[in-house]
């Protein structure tokens, strides 16, 4: 009865619902559950917001920072006055954030957003980037079917003799904008090559063929970085394409797509050009705002108009009247500073080992159908900012003379194709028209590297002229050489940077001369044409395809969209090298790669000054970063100094696989400095038998001298004295050697020739 007698009363709590027994909340009960919700929200630090889907039942919950719960707790933290703004910050930090993360793993850059850009390095108006592309193009410099930007704005498609007649648009009518971008080819026929060995001649690959020419295009879509190409698959890529697989193929099926030099054929047989892509109409050049995107540098005034000469005509390989272009001499470039060491000495046995010298021939009889490349080694005998010396050339034919890492390559068996230079900074700079006048105005920041100024204490210079061998009038000759030169100087402090003359460790590292390198490439490519190679390069093969190919490139830093120098191919006197200069110029004189890579991307000319993938010339880069550890090439390295000193697990690849398992597909490899580091630290002399033997025993004499102990007479030596496990620096310095021992043909079975 109690319980039905409870049941029966009125609760002043609760309220009956119409139409149902439940019982619900009076008015006051519910505004205090809403007080009390409110103030549960406010102490949150997110809130939920549904948001209802069309069409469904469903809602859409979004959850979001607590405004007034974040400003009550601002205020409570730093006051009033301080809150507000710490919170205000605090979100603007964090949308940076999400949005470098976006910037670095949701966008095609894939690179970390600059919190401060870099103010524009750009002195030249559009019409004047212009004139430059079409300059590039109309030489054949540009023999690329990659798009213009469309930031250069130009008012009508350039003519390209360096491409092929293209029969039919890429870009359909409708879609054409007020901008050309593409260009119309209107060069010869390209015909691409399925290079290999025939029997009986398989053990070795062939020679290039004479004239070829590498197409960048494909080969970019091969191994570009940015695109997830692995270095492993470009090199094989490069191998099978390039004829070096041998009969060891083990691929099967149509390679066609893996086919990347091609030779040209005569003009004669070129297409009728009417059936050609004409230039399309696009509006006047009036209707593209020229300011547009393109900012000036600040605090600089833009260079005068562009006066350009007329570009010079394009001549495919079969129309030429000799095999060798003097449009495009074919001359390796190289800068050593100080006295002569296995470095260099290195680089020029691997040019002897792989580029197509002739040196199987009788002496005096080059093959007629060949242009044999040449080796210009630029030496600096004193330190980068000593001033000149009259008697530079001799004292420095002396030196070479007496080292025995260089005295070999004066042999005359090599005098056609190996030239020592010697290097003076104020003859060069003032052998470049667009520094000339200009130049001494930056002497006290001379020595800059990416805008960080080595200052160096000036030095009282006279007015001397070089003795040359001839009795020269110290002026560069038509070769070249450039007189006067820079000697030595005493210094108070020996091994101050101001007197260092190359890297005898990392402690003493040569800065300087590393800074005049940067410059001195640029010149060089500038005056003479040709490719600049880093001392610390090695080549790999034949780049007669590399030749071919008529524009100017260098090649990306690792994992960044950078260039890095160490390889620089440049065509002489072009337009882009008169904007890199005057650029420079109102940059302080800055040629370090990341400044150059900004000059290029300010004005939007990187496509004439090509970044290859670094496959190409430092395979090993995107390994020793941590990148492609996965799938790594052959070899695997793990650091720069595994060439050096090659890890335990891996010290049978280098004997077992020789020079053909180095990085096989690969143009050259760069090791990245170790000046210091011998390749064959038991064997540190150069070993190249009876013809130089007067050589290898003054080095081998040193060599016992500073290490203190008696090394075996050349006729005592056993095998068994030697390191056990051999490193790839090691057996790369024995293979060449061996080769102008006459013991073992070069890469191509080619026996040199005495």
């Amino acid at each position: 009865m109690a319980s039905s007698i409870y049941l029966g009363r009125t609760n002043s709590l609760l309220e009956k619902s119409s139409g149902s027994s439940l019982p619900i909340y009076n008015s006051a009960i519910r505004e205090k559950r809403q007080h009390h919700h409110s103030h549960s929200y406010a102490g949150a630090w997110l809130l939920t917001l549904p948001i209802p889907l069309p069409g469904t039942r469903r809602r859409l919950r979004l959850i979001l920072p607590n405004l007034p719960r974040l400003h009550q707790a601002s205020v409570h933290s730093f006051g009033r006055r301080r809150g507000p703004a710490i919170l205000l910050i605090a979100t603007v930090v964090l949308l940076y954030f999400v949005y470098a993360l976006h910037r670095r793993f949701g966008t095609g850059e894939q690179s970390w957003p600059t919190p401060f850009p870099d103010s524009s390095t750009l002195v030249y108006r559009r019409e004047d980037l212009q004139e430059i592309w079409k300059w590039e193009v109309e030489a054949g410099h540009y023999p690329s079917s990659h798009r213009i930007p469309e930031q250069i704005g130009l008012p009508q498609a350039l003519t390209n003799p360096a491409l092929p007649i293209r029969t039919s648009s890429s870009v359909p009518t409708r879609f054409r904008g007020p901008i050309a971008t593409d260009t119309n080819g209107v060069g010869p026929k390209r015909v691409y090559l399925d290079l290999r060995s025939h029997p009986p001649n398989v053990a070795y690959p062939p020679r290039p063929v004479p004239g070829s020419v590498a197409d960048l295009d494909v080969i970019m879509e091969h191994c570009n970085f940015s695109t997830n190409k692995y270095v492993r698959d470009c090199l094989e890529v490069l191998r099978y394409g390039g004829g070096l697989e041998l009969g060891a193929r083990v691929r099967r099926g149509k390679m066609d797509n893996w086919k990347y030099i091609y030779v040209e054929d005569s003009a004669e047989n070129m297409t009728d050009s009417s059936a050609y892509v004409r230039p399309f109409a696009l509006k006047a050049q009036n209707d593209i705002d020229p300011a547009q995107d393109l900012p000036k540098k600040r605090g600089a005034d833009w260079e005068p108009h562009m006066h350009l000469s007329s570009p010079p005509k394009y001549i495919p390989y079969k129309d030429q009247p000799t095999v060798c272009d003097d449009e495009n001499p074919r001359v390796y470039h190289m800068f050593w500073a100080g006295p002569f060491t296995d470095k260099p000495y290195l680089a020029l046995m691997s040019f002897l080992y792989t580029q197509n010298l002739g040196l199987h021939l009788d002496d005096g009889k080059p093959d007629p159908a060949v242009c044999r490349p040449k080796f210009w080694l630029w030496i600096n005998p004193g330190p980068a900012a000593s001033v000149p010396n009259p008697s530079a050339v001799r004292d420095m034919y002396d030196q070479l003379k007496s080292n025995p890492w260089a005295s070999p390559f004066l042999h005359p068996r090599f005098k056609d194709v190996i030239q020592f230079k010697l290097w003076n900074t104020t003859e060069q700079l003032d052998g470049i028209p667009e520094l000339k006048d200009e130049w001494r105005a930056l002497r006290d920041s001379l020595f800059n590297s990416g805008g960080y100024v080595e200052k160096i204490p000036q030095q009282d210079e006279e007015e001397v002229t070089t003795e040359s061998e001839s009795g020269g009038s110290g002026k560069a000759d038509d070769t070249g050489v450039a007189l006067p030169a820079v000697a030595p100087t005493k210094a108070k402090n020996a091994d101050g940077k101001a007197n260092r003359v190359g890297s005898t460790s990392a402690s003493s590292y040569d800065r300087l001369s590393v800074i005049l390198s940067d410059m001195a490439r640029f010149i060089l490519c500038h005056r003479f044409g040709g490719i600049y190679l880093d001392a610390d390069t090695i080549l790999l093969r034949d780049w007669e395809e590399l030749w071919g190919w008529r524009g100017a490139f260098a090649y990306r830093w690792s994992r960044l969209e950078k260039y890095n120098t160490a390889v620089l191919r440049m065509n002489r006197n072009s337009a882009l090298g008169t904007f890199l200069f005057r650029t420079a110029l109102k940059n302080g004189l800055d040629f370090h790669p990341m400044s150059v890579s900004k000059y290029t991307k300010d004005a939007y000319l990187e496509g004439l000054l090509l970044r290859l993938p670094d496959a190409l010339f430092d395979s090993a880069w995107l390994n020793t970063e941590q990148y492609q550890r996965d799938r790594p090439p052959q070899p695997y390295f793990t650091g720069f100094a595994d060439f050096f000193d090659t890890p335990v697990q891996n010290s049978a690849a280098p004997q077992a696989l020789g020079f053909d398992g180095f990085f096989k597909g690969a143009y050259s490899y760069h090791f990245h400095n170790f000046w210091w580091r011998p390749f064959d630290p038991s064997r540190n002399f150069p070993d190249l038998g009876s013809r130089f033997a007067a050589g290898e025993r003054i080095a081998r004499e040193s060599l016992a001298a500073a290490a203190s102990t008696k090394l075996p007479d050349l006729e005592d030596e056993q095998v068994d004295t030697d390191k056990r496990d051999l490193d790839w620096a090691t057996v790369l310095k024995r293979t060449f050697e061996a080769y102008v021992r006459g013991e073992r043909p070069n890469m191509y079975g080619e026996w040199i020739k005495w």
